[in-house]
């Protein structure tokens, strides 16, 4: 595809390339529907250099969505079905022998993309769950003591099914805490589902976003002059502070057993930022804050067993608390 093309921004002007994001949620709805919050934070982690937990039933375009958000950014994009047989150089890649030449050579696993969609990510062991730690952290794969580095953008959405557990293998806390944002990826409303049928009924294909239409409207070069926006973009001491008090407030919470480490509130305090700028701000306020705590924060706490059987659920923790933390002025 040709970036000068089909609408692309213009690169490296941060105006153009607030426009060239924002565009992505129409270019994106010519194949997903009814999705703009889960667009929107898969934007926002690009710009944060995150990663996302997508979590949803099966059969509600996970896998379209970011197949979508790739051909929209003109980006690679990969998907590995996580299985309980799958081994972590399935991922990352591994040593081969040529007898040719009689030496090892590197063959790069499906982690080596821009866009990693990790289907089901509880379904593999904890061992190969734990190979993409240092993908994620690193943002490098280390094989045979040597180091290669990742593409940039690079972001690994992984998905998990929130109601069938046989057989899985749940992420531990440590692991949850690597991912900037979870987004809840809910059933399409009754208006939206009949849209998707009726796609399907007109012809639409899945597996040919082309001719659905999708169109690259931005670039990774839009991409970078984004960051460097978002990385200029104010944050006074008072929205640090408030930051700082909703995280520790978690803590506080006597429904829960573990509350909002220091990294889940450096994590708020970047999206919060890139919210803002998004929203045509160069500086943050409180609603930034709020607007990012949920799909922040949500994973990053641990409700305690007898709060969970009275029906209390993490966003609901979140919201008190939110309700509770005084707002600077």
């Amino acid at each position: 595809m040709d970036p000068t093309t089909d609408n692309a921004a213009p690169t490296g002007d941060p105006a153009a390339a607030r426009a060239a994001l924002e565009a992505l949620r129409a270019e994106i709805a010519k194949a997903v529907v009814g999705q703009d919050p889960a667009v929107t934070g898969l934007v926002v982690a690009l710009l944060c250099r995150g990663h996302v937990l997508l979590e949803g039933v099966p059969g509600v375009a996970k896998t379209l969505l970011i197949r979508s958000l790739a051909a929209a950014l003109e980006l690679d994009t990969k998907r590995v079905q996580f299985t309980p047989d799958l081994m972590p150089s399935d991922v990352t890649g591994s040593l081969v022998y040529d007898a040719r030449t009689a030496e090892f050579s590197f063959q790069p696993g499906p982690v080596f993309t821009n866009l990693l969609l990790a289907d089901e990510i509880n379904r593999t062991p904890p061992k190969t769950q734990s190979s993409l730690l240092e993908a994620m952290e690193e943002r490098q794969v280390t094989v045979d003591g040597t180091p290669r580095a990742l593409p940039d953008p690079f972001l690994v959405a992984a998905t998990q099914n929130p109601v069938e557990y046989e057989g899985t293998y749940p992420l531990p806390e440590a692991q949850l805490d690597r991912f900037l944002l979870k987004l809840t990826i809910p059933l399409p409303s009754r208006q939206d589902e009949i849209d998707v049928l009726t796609r399907h009924a007109q012809g639409f294909d899945p597996r040919d976003l082309r001719a659905a239409g999708v169109r690259p409207v931005a670039t990774a070069a839009d991409l970078e002059a984004a960051r460097r926006a978002v990385a200029a973009t104010t944050v006074s001491p008072e929205i640090t502070a408030y930051v700082v008090d909703v995280g520790r407030a978690t803590r506080e919470s006597p429904s829960l057993t573990l509350g909002v480490s220091p990294r889940g509130a450096t994590a708020l305090l970047a999206t919060a930022r890139a919210w803002a700028w998004l929203t045509g701000r160069d500086y943050v306020i409180p609603d930034d804050v709020k607007a990012l705590a949920l799909p922040t924060l949500r994973h990053r706490i641990q409700l305690r067993p007898e709060a969970e059987m009275e029906g209390v659920t993490a966003d609901s923790v979140i919201n008190a608390v939110l309700s509770h933390v005084p707002v600077p002025r």
